[in-house]
């Protein structure tokens, strides 16, 4: 959880990393921009949150937080609806990977921790239950891959392309396909 201006620096150096370190460059981030490259939004996006979580986190009556936090999480949605994103604040850890643009819907009551990459066209919430997935660490979910209900997700799962992931997988390392999602691989 974000909760200094020093945890908002190391947050967004360390999420979708690869166009972080291209968007450094200034040349390539005007050519990315100029073009309308979907990374160069992505990466704005991933900041925005990023923002709004910090200025959530830190705001403790300060009113002009308040604002700012209202202000960062209008500019994220706004994206997002072009994007096809909607991820609620304070639910991933440092390291999120957001591959491609399309729809990517995160409930905001989802725990997802570091280093977790979406490749686009996901879902992770609930289902009838109240209750959300808790994503482990370095868990790289699919194209197309829905994570529902109220599950625990190991650590360095691999979750497969279109795989509809309804019951818990605490084997770390297991890789998860299919419809409902079976573990294949440890």
């Amino acid at each position: 959880m974000i909760e200094s201006k020093v945890d908002l620096k190391r947050y967004i150096h360390s999420d979708n990393a690869y166009l972080n370190n291209v968007q450094r460059n200034k040349k390539a981030r005007f050519f990315m921009h100029q073009v309308h490259d979907p990374g160069y939004y992505i990466c704005k996006y991933v900041r925005f949150l990023r923002k709004q979580e910090y200025f959530i986190n830190t705001q403790k009556g300060n009113k002009f937080k308040a604002v700012m936090a209202l202000y960062y999480e209008r500019r994220k949605h706004n994206l997002g609806n072009k994007l096809g994103f909607y991820i609620g604040p304070n639910c991933f850890e440092e390291g999120l990977t957001l591959a491609h643009h399309g729809s990517i819907i995160v409930n905001p009551n989802a725990k997802i921790g570091k280093n977790c990459i979406l490749h686009g066209d996901n879902c992770i919430g609930k289902n009838k239950t109240e209750m959300c997935p808790k994503i482990g660490n370095n868990v790289d979910i699919g194209f197309g891959a829905v994570v529902i209900g109220d599950i625990t997700i190991a650590d360095n799962v691999k979750i497969g392309a279109n795989a509809v992931v309804v019951k818990s997988c605490l084997t770390e390392g297991a890789t998860l396909i299919g419809v409902p999602a079976k573990v294949v691989k440890r």
